[in-house]
């Protein structure tokens, strides 16, 4: 998995647009990525006409199609007015819009979506697409969430759950470096899941502490060593929600990144986010990153 995950400044940025406005600040943002990423902007549009060509006539394929092109004609004018030096090529594709973005995206490639899409999903959800996406993404999904909200915090936040993480946290340590930012590394462990049981804990809670924040200074310690220059701090903290201590956090955050560990679904088909993903995509105050996460329990839902 590791090996499939590039550097910021190395990928592609490829952004999903749908005519609604979460889809539009969602372009606007990734083209200030790919901006400090000096790299080319892609705004990809799935009009999904294969699939509903059985219900539609031909003329409303072609009423589709227009439609389609001049949402990426001006969804890319948009751009330009913003970013007039940035590179940018657009792509309409008669595919869904989670399989146009997974083909344009490639192997390499990190895939932008808006928190919400034309469904009518309330501001605070993720829609179907952005979920889709970021459950089954073989490579870096930002979902774009949070931007109205006070801006210019100067930080990138990484969750780092064990040492696997690692990976994460170079991510983020990039990002920072790119963003002129600093970088906050947060452990958050739940205290009922490490010791089992309330009784326990009293005794053992120290010991516990203590084992969780050595994995927190031994990432730390490489980021401190791959990166001298960046600006680093490292927080461990114990909560009975993960979830809500990140998505508090991501209040003083301009992205949080983190690892997305996909489980099999109920019925055994497929691929879905874990719980602390799921809630932290839906809620967070910032945008996303969301990273395919290595190691061995990568398939565990927490």
């Amino acid at each position: 998995m590791e090996s499939t995950i590039r550097t910021p400044d190395t990928s592609s940025v490829i952004v999903g647009v749908d005519g609604s406005e979460p889809a539009r600040r969602a372009a606007l943002w990734a083209a200030g990525e790919a901006v400090r990423r000096g790299r080319p902007l892609r705004i990809v549009h799935g009009a999904d006409t294969d699939g509903r060509a059985l219900y539609l006539s031909a003329e409303k394929v072609e009423e589709v199609r227009a439609a389609g092109r001049a949402l990426l004609d001006e969804t890319a004018k948009a751009v330009a007015a913003e970013h007039p030096g940035l590179l940018v090529t657009t792509e309409f594709s008669r595919a869904d819009a989670v399989t146009s973005l997974y083909r344009a995206g490639g192997l390499h490639g990190t895939l932008v979506v808006g928190n919400r899409g034309l469904g009518g999903f309330d501001s605070l959800m993720l829609g179907s697409v952005g979920l889709e996406t970021a459950a089954a993404a073989r490579t870096p999904v930002i979902v774009v969430r949070g931007v109205d909200e006070a801006g210019g915090r100067g930080t990138v936040l990484a969750a780092v759950r064990d040492e696997h993480d690692l990976v994460c946290a170079r991510y983020a340590a990039r990002e920072a470096e790119l963003g002129k930012a600093s970088l906050r590394l947060l452990h958050v462990w739940n205290i009922l899941q490490s010791v089992g049981s309330v009784a326990p804990m009293l005794d053992d809670v120290d010991a516990i502490a203590d084992e969780h924040a050595s994995v927190l200074e031994a990432v730390t310690e490489r980021v401190h060593a791959e990166f001298p220059e960046l600006a680093v701090e490292s927080d461990a903290e114990k909560s009975l929600s993960v979830a809500g201590v990140l998505v508090e956090a991501s209040r003083r955050a301009d992205l949080l990144v983190m690892g997305g560990r996909r489980a099999p679904t109920a019925l055994g088909l497929g691929r879905s986010l874990g719980r602390v993903p799921h809630r932290v995509l839906h809620h967070a105050h910032c945008p996303v990153l969301l990273l395919p996460r290595a190691g061995a329990d990568s398939g565990s839902g927490s």
